[in-house]
């Protein structure tokens, strides 16, 4: 996604990621979701234990976007 519209507000595990999707589909913001699993690897080991998630939003989305992203993160840090 270089060069585009679209920021990076987030990476990490599915579950936190299906939360901030779900809260900034609340405020009207559909966010675009990019995987981080390299396929190739999961045909040699296995299965992965953590599947990463990018989240990215339009920029013009970015101001609704971050508080939402940093009161999830913070109540991961309790």
């Amino acid at each position: 996604m270089n060069d585009s519209n679209y920021i990076k507000i987030y990476t990490g595990d599915l579950i936190i990621v299906q939360r901030i999707v779900s809260e900034l589909e609340k405020l009207n913001i559909i966010p675009v979701l990019k995987d981080q699993t390299d396929s190739g690897l999961l045909a040699i080991f296995g299965t992965s234990n953590s599947i990463l998630k990018q989240v990215y939003v339009h920029k013009d989305e970015l101001d609704k976007s971050t508080p939402i992203i940093e009161s999830i993160t913070s109540q991961l840090k309790d």
